[in-house]
């Protein structure tokens, strides 16, 4: 993921946001030197972003669809309430054993509830309702989630999608080959075309548009 804006921006906006806390500058760390594919990690800025929204909302549950490292788990952790709860899903075992490391030592291991499989099936089985949910798992399955997503939202509650500029794709003609770049423009017409959510588009990193499900 790249930024939209340039770098000298870029340093400007982290050096006078909330600094990064040590235990997620040592997860982002590690994410680089030891996993593949680590600028899917949300990164100090955008998780500061994260950690503020889920502060302001203080939800009582969050359902975060793509763990990765559990970086953003952790963000998003920040703003639970006392006793809240938050889901994450991901299909890749093989990262399981490293975000078990990182929740373990953050003061939110109580809190984070990790599923292990394929989320579309693990969504509809979830018995109940989310103040909050947080979407950056596969693209090319971002419309088939909105639905199911929206079905499990609290009224008055948040739903974060990532990713949803793409690396500025979404602006290009594209070709009939690029699936993931073709579901991510089709979820972002449904997603606008809902009448039932209000959402706005924030060109911070890769693109995250924030929703709100009316009342």
């Amino acid at each position: 993921m790249k930024y939209i804006n340039n770098e000298k921006l870029d340093e400007y906006l982290i050096n006078h946001s909330e600094k990064e806390p040590e235990l997620l500058s040592n997860l982002n760390r590690e994410t680089n030197l030891k996993v593949l594919q680590p600028r899917m990690i949300s990164g100090a800025y955008q998780g500061r972003l994260l950690s503020l929204i889920s502060k302001i909302i203080n939800p009582k549950k969050i359902l975060e669809i793509g763990t990765f490292t559990g970086y953003s788990t952790l963000c998003l952790a920040e703003g639970l309430r006392e006793n809240g709860e938050i889901h994450t899903l991901d299909i890749n075992e093989e990262l399981y054993s490293l975000q078990r490391k990182y929740f373990k030592k953050s003061s939110f291991n109580s809190n984070i509830i990790q599923h292990l499989g394929n989320a579309l099936d693990i969504i509809p089985k979830l018995d109940q309702d989310f103040d909050l949910i947080f979407l950056d798992a596969d693209k090319i399955n971002y419309p088939k989630y909105l639905d199911i997503l929206i079905v499990r939202l609290k009224k008055g509650g948040v739903l974060l999608s990532d990713n949803v500029l793409w690396d500025g794709k979404v602006l290009n003609q594209i070709s009939q080959k690029d699936k993931s770049t073709k579901a991510i423009v089709e979820y972002n017409k449904l997603l606008n075309n809902r009448k039932d959510m209000d959402s706005v588009i924030l060109p911070i990193r890769d693109g995250i548009t924030i929703s709100r499900k009316k009342k």
